[in-house]
This record gives C-alpha cells, sequence and structure tokens, in this order.
C-alpha cells in the first residue's frame, strides 16, 4: 500500500482535465462537496493517483450527479450520496483492502443499472473498458469507453438516447427528492414481457443495495 503522500499529485493533476470537461457539459452535472478527511482514506484505500482522472473525483469531490440525479457518479461520499467508491466496492468486486478488484463500480443510475471498470471479471477481453449491467437485459455490455471518456459521455452525451425507453412521463419529478442510496425499483421487472413499457410498471423508491443484490 502507498501511502497517501505518493498518491497526491500536485504537478499535473487529472482534476484539471475533469474540471474542464465539467466546464463543457451540455448535460446537468452537480459536484457534491468532498469531506477531507474521507477523502483522504478513499483515496489511499483506492490506491491510484490523483493524476489519474478517477483518483481526482475520488479526491475532489463527494461524487457527481448527472441529470438531476439520473446517474451517480462515485467519489468520496457526501451527505447526497453517502456511498464512496471503494467501500460500495468491498464484498462486491473485492473482500480486502488493497486487493486487485475484479471490477469496479465507479457509477450507477436511477433504474438500478450500474457502470463498471472490467479488470478481467466481467470479461476476458476489453480490460479497462467500462461495463454498464443493463436492469432491462441482465447482461453486462461494454460501453467501449475508458473511464476518462465515461466521464466526457456523462457530462456530454445523449443520454435520452442512451436510456430510451426506459425514462418514464415526468422522471424528473419522481427523482427529485432521491438521494444517492436510492434507486427505483420496477415491476413487473424491466426484463420481462410485462415490463416492457416502463410506463405502465409501477415504481417504487428501492435501496440500490436492493436493486444490486436482485440484478
Amino acid at each position: 500500500m502507498k501511502p497517501l503522500e505518493e498518491l497526491i499529485n500536485t504537478i499535473d493533476p487529472g482534476w484539471i482535465l475533469v474540471k474542464k470537461w465539467i466546464e463543457e457539459a451540455t448535460n446537468k452535472v452537480e459536484v457534491l462537496p468532498k469531506d477531507k478527511k474521507n477523502a483522504e482514506k478513499t483515496l489511499f484505500r483506492a490506491q491510484v493517483t490523483t493524476r489519474s482522472t478517477i483518483g481526482a473525483v475520488i479526491y475532489e469531490t463527494g461524487g457527481i450527479l448527472i441529470d438531476n440525479g439520473w446517474i451517480r457518479i462515485l467519489g468520496s461520499g457526501s451527505f447526497r450520496l453517502e456511498r464512496n467508491l471503494i467501500e460500495w466496492n468491498k464484498g462486491k468486486s473485492f473482500l480486502n483492502f488493497g486487493e486487485q478488484p475484479s471490477f469496479l463500480l465507479v457509477a450507477d443510475d436511477i433504474i438500478g443499472g450500474f457502470f463498471a471498470i472490467n479488470s478481467g471479471g466481467i470479461d476476458k477481453e476489453n480490460i479497462g473498458k467500462v461495463f454498464y449491467f443493463a436492469p432491462y437485459s441482465l447482461t453486462w455490455e461494454c460501453t467501449n469507453f475508458g473511464y476518462s471518456n465515461f466521464l466526457i459521455f456523462c457530462f456530454q452525451g445523449d443520454l435520452n438516447a442512451f436510456y430510451k425507453g426506459y425514462r418514464w412521463d415526468n422522471w424528473e419529478k419522481d427523482i427529485h427528492t432521491l438521494d444517492g442510496n436510492e434507486g427505483i425499483g420496477c415491476f413487473p421487472f424491466l426484463w420481462t414481457k410485462e415490463g416492457a413499457d416502463i410506463n405502465m410498471v409501477s415504481r417504487k423508491v428501492t435501496p440500490i443495495q436492493e436493486l444490486w443484490d436482485l440484478y
């Protein structure tokens, strides 16, 4: 385990790039404030440097909300997104801090879709690519993005096209009061024939951990 001092890069920090992408964003982006102690602890446990974009997001943010919280990019945790990136992965992609994870969950969305960097546990090829676990197919789909391009997609991509058919009428109003530990559970399930039309299903606020366990 490298000490924290070796992980904090003050000469060429990745946050400069991420901040620029946020300033150029065409989607709504909200950077959640960080707690310094949590940021340092999370960065140390993640063992990535702040020269990388993922290290920058961990160290500089409590998380990032996209489109009023439709997508939640994990950072070091905040009062509106209490989960931090490394603790959220513990027990899912690794057991003990310091271990190499088989994948790394970096973001999720309101309908229980999960974004993860593949380290071999999802697919033996496409190492380093971000995969999307789709709740409507129960499969991991390769986005062909690395983490940096995934961020750019969240900030500037056509999210309505990506989620075509899975944003119900007035979804913005329904998710307005949700925090980062909650999602929307649908019944009948989205992968069934009966659940194919998201406007016709029953939708209920559900803990995101419960959606992960279900899917």
